[in-house]
């Protein structure tokens, strides 16, 4: 067993001006630094937008990537000449590269940073009459803020929470307890649901598409309790949100967000409506809570991160193949995802890839495939087109890079089910009606009903959220033995023994550098020196 804002990647606050008499002033006039930068609302959302252009890092060594390796959904996979990193991943071995977890924590504390810097200055800007673009901007800021707090905690567990930009005298900050850092988290999240409009930004044509909304921000806190409070074996939500404050907002967004289901699972992913005929729900249906949102628009710049970068590393190895469009073979899929689903399951065939039940002439060794199942990523797996290009080379793009699928972090049907689980105790029917609507979708009938239970519900999780950075989380907020259980494998033979540690604690090797840049203030996580 084992909202981004699609405007443009603005990566630094320095714009060039032009000359005037204003050289005798004190003030740079050829840049705009951050002193003399945060003086109009135009210049809060400029920085705003710097916050969201994070959103986008995603890709090798990512969160996404590594979290579905380490689960019991996928191997390392990758090349037979590729680096060894990411059977490091699989195996929670720390051989290959001390640093291999960096870019989720760089990538993280970039946000972090970026976010605390505009919400500083805040109070710089000429508002005028417009005090509530002030809080939205703060609401928005903040949201980003936990966002990228949770990643790293559910990954790295203790980290430096931060909720200021550190002077000199704090470089070598201690890591903060979870009760810290999920205070934080949840205080953040608090901010954003309970001052954003109740607005639902699902449709393209919106002008605030793709921006966060208090719909996301409920569904955050709920996500954020059932991990603090399963983990950490705690009644609460870091003495921030109680068990009835984070099932009221759940129950809001389900009932009030105008949030839903599309009719048709397929049709939710590029590769799985394409292979199978059916309509593209596209990127603004109404399903998606909170995504991250790419284009094609960077052509090849590798300068821009307008792209999504995470797809390639999930695509066919060795070149492109039917509708699939080529990659690098990673995370190859267990056969035990693909054997949990059962018959009549449509999540299944929309999920994954079955070279030969697809009847894919796939050669593993003339591809150099590492770790090859017979199983691969549907979901996020990019397409040719009907002359066999990878679509993205067609249209003038670099296949590594200029993929332009969006990577939902919250979609409805993971309301539904959070839902189910926090109603389990005081709504059972209400729990049992939202994991009803969940299967019927996926069965396309009402004649799928399971009974609502903590284990059922987990289930449904591991298939309906399969491939999305869901399970590992899962698995560990249940306990590292039940992790254990699920992710161990034996039966396939040595290139797929996998062994979790449990003495891990579920948490990523620290980036070496991070712990000797901390001067001792910060130790390696256990399990891992």
């Amino acid at each position: 067993m084992k909202n981004y804002i699609k405007i443009f990647a603005l990566t630094s606050l320095f714009v060039l001006g032009s000359c005037s008499d204003d050289f005798i002033e004190n003030e740079p006039y050829t840049d705009k630094v951050e002193e003399n930068f945060y003086k109009t609302p135009q210049d809060a959302f400029e920085g705003l937008v710097a916050v969201y252009d994070v959103l986008q890092r995603e890709g090798y060594g990512g969160w996404l990537l590594t979290t579905e390796i380490a689960s019991d959904d996928c191997y390392g996979g990758f090349g037979t000449a590729d680096n060894n990193v990411s059977l490091d991943w699989d195996r929670f071995e720390f051989t290959s590269d001390k640093e291999m977890n960096k870019p989720i924590w760089e990538t993280c504390y970039i946000g972090i940073y970026r976010a605390n810097i505009l919400l500083e200055n805040l109070d710089n800007v000429e508002w005028g009459a417009d005090e509530d673009l002030k809080v939205r901007y703060e609401a928005e800021a903040r949201f980003l803020r936990a966002h990228f707090h949770f990643e790293l905690a559910r990954v790295f567990g203790d980290i430096v929470a931060l909720d200021h930009t550190l002077t000199n005298e704090e470089f070598e900050t201690p890591r903060s307890s979870a009760e810290v850092t999920y205070a934080l988290i949840a205080e953040d999240f608090k901010f954003a649901a309970d001052n954003l409009s109740d607005d639902n930004y699902s449709q393209p044509s919106n002008a605030n598409y793709g921006r966060i909304t208090k719909w996301a921000a409920e569904a955050y806190l709920a996500k954020a309790f059932l991990f603090y409070t399963d983990y950490y074996n705690a009644s609460d939500l870091a003495g921030v949100v109680s068990k009835t404050e984070a099932t009221a907002y759940i129950n809001d967004v389900v009932n009030n967000s105008g949030h839903d289901l599309v009719g048709d699972f397929a049709s939710l992913w590029v590769a799985a409506s394409y292979s199978q005929d059916i309509a593209y729900a596209g990127e603004g249906n109404n399903e998606m809570v909170f995504a991250i949102r790419y284009n094609s628009s960077g052509l090849g710049d590798w300068d821009l991160h307008e792209g999504n970068r995470f797809q390639v590393n999930i695509a066919i190895r060795g070149g492109n193949l039917g509708p699939y469009a080529q990659g690098w073979g990673g995370a190859t899929v267990t056969p035990s995802l693909y054997n949990a689903y059962e018959t009549g399951d449509t999540r299944r065939d929309a999920t994954i890839i079955n070279f030969a039940g697809e009847e894919l002439d796939f050669d593993a060794e003339a591809r150099g495939q590492r770790q090859f199942t017979g199983y691969a990523w549907k979901k996020f797996c990019p397409i040719t087109n009907e002359a066999g290009e990878a679509l993205v080379a067609a249209n003038g793009g670099d296949f590594q890079i200029d993929n332009y699928e969006d990577y939902p972090v919250i979609r409805f049907s993971d309301v539904l089910l959070m839902a189910a689980e926090l109603n389990l105790d005081s709504n059972a029917g209400f729990a049992q009606t939202c994991l009803d609507r969940v299967r019927e979708r996926a069965f396309g009938d009402d004649n799928h009903s399971v009974t609502a239970s903590m284990e059922n519900i987990m289930n449904e999780r591991r298939l309906e959220l399969a491939l999305e950075g869901h399970r590992y989380f899962d698995l560990i907020r249940q306990g590292v033995n039940t992790a254990k259980t699920a992710i161990d494998a034996s039966g396939m033979g040595g290139e797929f023994e996998i062994n979790f540690r449990t003495e891990t604690e579920g948490w990523f090797a620290l980036p070496q550098s991070q712990v000797l840049l901390s001067n001792g203030s910060i130790q390696q996580n256990p399990g891992w020196n």
